[in-house]
């Protein structure tokens, strides 16, 4: 049976001379990036996207110019039998299931890794599965179901990298009177992390300037006189989708400030995922490098301190208008 697919395809066909050995492999790796198949030795099929033709268009100009030929055209299945095969080459099962492969063994020696090494395995797994998502063209559950799994793994990553994170508590957010938080003694978690370190500064800089802080072993180890904040039961926590950060700003009225919303698009990534912000990597790396150093979590936070304050002074110059 003829049938119309909705799904276009492009066809490239190339021939190399033999003694071409670099162009051969730097055009193979060109097509592998792009997620391409070969149907066979010079013929490769890619489903029709915005910008793809053009990036096989450039891959058949490096093959002319190598002294081979080059054939870009477009494709089209006979038979629902022919697309459903043609669709096939392109499942991704056997990718997801090599990245899983070596999330399992990389977590066998997890708990042996400092700070930094795990920072950096996470943001390279994360690549990883970017990568193989980019050229899954036809999703279907092992994309899914990878993505799961690399949720829980980087679960346990973040797990090491700051103990004690805490549950996502429900209900609404009462806004406070900063007048009645001066001069109190704040508590959190002990080797800061993204939140935390955020959390403090956000406290000392708009909140409480005169805040004293307690880092603790245990978040049982609060006393009741200290406001607790990012453990579960702590006074200020994680509400709905708000890390504490985002609900600090909204305990004390502070989300109609443009720089503060930028700061928590980054707090917020680096914390729980979701959109990437510019700015999140540079801040990680400085705060796992700051991490690695420095022992002392008053020495952390007064370090950490100057960086924030450099980024919320960026933001407010980025969010300012434009003088002539």
């Amino acid at each position: 049976m003829v049938i119309e697919s909705e799904a276009a395809w492009l066809l490239l066909v190339i021939s190399l001379p033999t003694s071409s050995a670099t162009a051969r492999m730097r055009v193979w790796r060109a097509l592998k990036a792009l997620g391409s198949m070969a149907l066979r030795d010079g013929a490769y099929l890619l489903p029709a996207a915005e910008g793809r033709d053009e990036a096989l268009l450039e891959i058949a100009d490096d093959c002319t110019r190598e002294g081979g030929v080059a054939w870009l055209m477009g494709a089209q299945p006979r038979s629902a039998e022919d697309e459903a095969a043609w669709r096939l080459l392109f499942d991704r099962s056997a990718d997801y299931a090599e990245l899983r492969k070596g999330w399992k063994d990389a977590n066998r020696g997890l708990a042996k890794l400092g700070a930094t090494e795990l920072t950096r395995l996470q943001r390279r797994l994360q690549r990883d599965f970017d990568a193989v998502r980019a050229i899954d063209f036809f999703p279907g559950d092992a994309g899914l179901e990878a993505q799961a799994a690399l949720a829980e793994f980087v679960k346990r990553i973040q797990a090491l990298l700051s103990p004690g994170e805490p549950h996502e508590a429900t209900g609404g957010i009462a806004r406070l009177d900063p007048a009645r938080y001066r001069g109190r003694t704040w508590a959190t978690r002990r080797r800061l992390w993204v939140d935390r370190v955020a959390c403090a500064w956000l406290i000392r800089r708009f909140i409480d300037p005169e805040a004293k802080f307690l880092w603790l072993a245990r978040p049982a180890d609060c006393p009741k006189r200290a406001l607790g904040f990012d453990f579960d039961g702590a006074a200020f926590t994680h509400v709905g989708e708000r890390v504490s950060f985002e609900t600090l700003m909204a305990s004390f009225g502070l989300e109609d400030d443009p720089a503060l919303l930028r700061l928590a698009a980054i707090v917020h990534h680096l914390d729980v995922g979701g959109e990437p912000v510019p700015e999140a990597t540079g801040f990680e790396a400085v705060m796992t490098g700051a991490r690695e150093r420095l022992e002392d979590d008053d020495a952390l936070l007064a370090e950490m301190s100057g960086v924030l304050d450099s980024l919320y002074a960026h933001f407010q110059r980025a969010g300012a208008p434009s003088r002539t």
